[in-house]
């Protein structure tokens, strides 16, 4: 079966053609990149890839929303959107549809996707078991935070705002980032380090340890700087988020008795290549007496170009497998 997949967030519509069959995805065409401030609401987006296809679209969705999926009507982060699940097959002119969160689509992808999509970070290099808990922590826009219970052949994805859980600083460096941050804010979550907005929390932290003058910062640009090298305080604040990583990734992995881990989210693609050099792998297992276990639970971080979607087309073709 032919469907379109579509992952819509704050600032963009992703969609893409997919052909299922017998509850696998088969097949995900290349994803179509929508701005959503330059469509009036989802519909008219659809239609929009629709007309880029030059053909009718397929009478079956699965879409995935960075939202809670819950009340009569969907309110999606930095997105004005107004979406009632009830109205989408009328409006989208489809037959069979699958809404779901964005991480639980994401969660979806997780245990469907090729090998060569999870790369190995730290522990026991050997594939996700087939039973047990894999808990999945993915730092973008916010922090993303599931688990995936694998038991009697069938894959159980729980979402949760794990990413909201109480940010715990763990040296004196982190103490002055976390003490600068609690005058900002009642409570610290872990998502004010562990994520996009996160990195630029961290660097006006260290630059106030070293005295320098503090300046509002774009954390995109922030990303850019850090990623390329070139500023040694970009950089520490980069290797410090890796570190910040590692312990919150340890930190969900006990709570929910994880057998492996992955880490997703735009910003776990785009540091994949760091990780297994970073300080992530010594706070993942530094947990005390239970860093022997730690040190053998698989980490890996999962390079699927397109998770969002293809989590989607495998959410609706296990939902319609039957």
């Amino acid at each position: 079966m032919e469907l379109v997949a579509a992952d819509i967030g704050g600032n963009h519509a992703r969609f893409a053609l997919a052909d299922v069959e017998n509850g696998q995805v088969k097949r995900l065409s290349e994803a179509v990149t929508l701005r959503t401030a330059e469509h009036a609401s989802l519909q008219t987006a659809w239609e929009a890839f629709g007309g880029q296809l030059g053909r009718p679209l397929p009478r079956a969705a699965a879409i995935a929303m960075a939202c809670p999926m819950e009340g009569d009507v969907l309110k999606l982060t930095n997105n004005p959107w107004i979406i009632r699940p009830a109205l989408i097959a009328e409006r989208l002119g489809v037959d069979r549809v699958t809404l779901i969160n964005d991480f639980g689509a994401v969660g979806h992808a997780v245990v469907r996707v090729d090998p060569e999509h999870l790369s190995h970070v730290c522990g026991h290099d050997l594939p996700l078991p087939d039973h047990g808990v894999v808990s999945i922590v993915g730092p973008g826009t916010g922090l993303g935070v599931a688990h995936v219970l694998r038991r009697d052949n069938r894959d159980h994805v729980i979402e949760t705002e794990g990413g909201h859980i109480e940010y715990a600083p763990l040296d004196a460096i982190e103490d002055a980032i976390f003490a600068r941050l609690r005058q900002r804010y009642r409570r610290v979550s872990v998502e004010r380090i562990v994520s996009g907005p996160g990195l630029a929390n961290i660097y006006e932290g260290l630059a106030a340890i070293e005295g320098r003058a503090v300046q509002s910062v774009d954390d995109k640009a922030l990303w850019t700087a850090a990623l390329a090298g070139d500023d040694s305080l970009t950089t520490a604040a980069l290797d410090r988020f890796c570190l910040a990583l590692g312990s919150v990734a340890g930190d969900i992995a006990l709570a929910q008795g994880a057998n492996a881990v992955v880490i997703a989210g735009g910003l776990g693609l785009r540091i994949a290549h760091l990780l297994p050099r970073s300080g992530f792998a010594s706070r993942f297992t530094a947990k005390g007496r239970f860093e022997p276990m730690m040190s053998t639970i698989p980490v890996k971080v999962i390079t699927h170009p397109q998770p969002g979607l293809f989590g989607a087309a495998a959410a609706f073709a296990e939902e319609y497998s039957a």
